[in-house]
């Protein structure tokens, strides 16, 4: 019995998935350590005189408020972005409201689907591209002409920007993982669970309201395999 043989573009995504997950682990383990030298710094050579204890209550109230999310994010971003991408993201942050919503329209701009080798190397460059565009108009907005901009934009202006500008950008990437995942069942199943998460259960229970976000993810994907079209016949995906 003859064992398939790797076409040309089966390796080549071999070798970067390979390469990928050496290199992205390297850097993610320096980026790790470099993000550490400050508190150790402080802890052991400050004088500060903080102690184990301290440290550990400062651990237990970054975990209750945030370590949902540890696990919850990975799980919801690994799918639309694939491996490769996702070591770009956690280095680079601001995922749910930069680099996300670039994945997402890069993907659906080309017509790939997440998960697919498409999907994957579109969310790279959709990321390579976010954060160029970040860094440069970071440093020409900001470093450059940040005061003056400032001191002409009108006051009104920059408040209405702060309230409104979040909503509107969440509301149009909602709108395009809608139309780009194109699953009515899933979706319907989000939504009614974060209106009664909003209107029924915080109201009720407002301790709740921390991990609003991380329960919803959670029960959206328990109800959506419980409601799944079972008749339906998965074929795999071209790449």
């Amino acid at each position: 019995m003859s064992t398939p043989t790797l076409t040309n573009a089966d390796a080549s995504m071999a070798r970067f998935e390979s390469q990928t997950t050496r290199y992205g682990s390297l850097t993610m383990t320096a980026g790790l350590i470099l993000s550490l030298l400050g508190p150790i710094y402080l802890v052991f050579f400050s004088g500060l005189q903080i102690s184990p204890s301290m440290l550990l209550v400062a651990l237990a109230a970054v975990a209750a408020t945030f370590g949902v999310f540890w696990i919850v994010e990975p799980l919801t971003y690994f799918p639309i972005l694939g491996s490769a991408a996702m070591y770009q993201a956690f280095m680079i942050g601001n995922i749910s409201n930069k680099l996300l919503p670039a994945a997402i329209v890069a993907q659906s701009a080309i017509d790939a689907k997440p998960g697919t080798r498409r999907g994957d190397l579109a969310a790279v460059m959709a990321i390579g591209g976010a954060a160029t565009v970040h860094l440069t108009s970071l440093l020409v907005f900001v470093g450059i002409f940040g005061s003056w901009l400032v001191s002409v934009i009108p006051t009104e202006m920059i408040e209405v920007a702060r309230v409104y500008i979040l909503p509107s950008l969440m509301g149009a990437v909602l709108v395009q993982a809608i139309v780009a995942m194109k699953q009515v069942r899933p979706t319907i199943v989000a939504i009614a669970l974060s209106l009664i998460m909003y209107f029924v259960v915080i109201p009720l229970l407002p301790s709740l309201a921390l991990f609003g976000t991380a329960l919803v993810v959670l029960f959206s994907i328990i109800v959506s395999w419980i409601v799944r079209d079972r008749k339906a016949i998965h074929t795999p995906a071209a790449d």
